[in-house]
């Protein structure tokens, strides 16, 4: 996600790993054949699409999906790619915000089953603009906490256009212009440092601390939103503190 969220490492249990890999796949496949659609299927002359295959490939993406996405979102095999891209506002659980970006091939669908979703799971459709004032585009990439120390982060990144680093949970956030997001990316690489996400995102630079109980409805309606079909990433206003998160790691087991 995209929208990737500090919380991943001790998310709930109630869905299988393979159904997660598959709507992982899905929503690289169909960055890929956007991408391809927009730019054409060569990727050194389509910086959009080296991205989005860079991308899938680090997520283990197999490489034959890979190339037939590449073709058919450049109209290699006769099939029509025509996503409609839809941006979806909602408001959870103690003033937390979603924004809901989808990708569909029908708008009706992913209206009724975005906005079904989120009544079923204590949200509520917010009017346009309520939520999305919050947030601004923003490259951000993320560390693991563990086993990084802040400072050797900001050495490794401070040269290739980091702006801040926040500690979220349990991962730093290295916040950044989008135009810089790649080059903190290869900074990070050179200096050895795992990264769990790089993405230009939606970002909130005011954020909602929410306790064990508040936290537990907003990640129920977190991933009842991020596994439906037509979702391809979700962005939140929501800091889980790591104790809230070691709390609820705790009640699941």
């Amino acid at each position: 996600m995209a929208g990737h969220s500090k919380w991943h490492t001790t998310r709930h249990k109630k869905a299988a790993l393979d159904a997660k890999r598959a709507k992982m796949y899905a929503t690289h496949i169909k960055a890929i054949e956007v991408a391809a659609r927009a730019g054409g299927a060569d990727i050194d002359g389509n910086p959009a699409l080296d991205v989005a295959v860079t991308k899938a490939k680090k997520q283990s993406v197999p490489n034959d999906n890979i190339e037939r996405a590449i073709k058919r979102g450049a109209g290699l095999t006769g099939e029509v790619i025509d996503y409609d891209e839809i941006m979806y506002e909602v408001r959870g659980p103690e003033g937390s915000a979603l924004l809901v970006e989808c990708l569909t091939d029908n708008r009706n669908r992913a209206a009724s089953e975005v906005r079904a979703t989120v009544t079923r799971n204590g949200g509520f459709m917010a009017d346009p603009g309520s939520v999305s004032f919050m947030f601004e585009r923003r490259g951000v990439v993320r560390v693991p906490a563990e086993g990084h120390e802040e400072d050797d982060i900001m050495m490794a990144v401070i040269d290739a256009g980091a702006e801040e680093i926040i500690r979220s949970g349990t991962a730093f956030e290295i916040i950044s212009e989008p135009s810089a997001v790649q080059e903190i990316s290869r900074a990070l690489d050179e200096a050895e440092i795992h990264y769990e996400s790089d993405d230009v995102e939606f970002f909130a630079e005011m954020k909602v601390e929410l306790d064990a109980k508040a936290a537990q409805k907003f990640i129920q309606l977190w991933d009842a939103i991020e596994e439906l079909d037509d979702v391809q990433n979700v962005y939140s206003n929501v800091e889980i503190s790591a104790e809230v998160l070691d709390e609820l790691a705790a009640q699941d087991t």
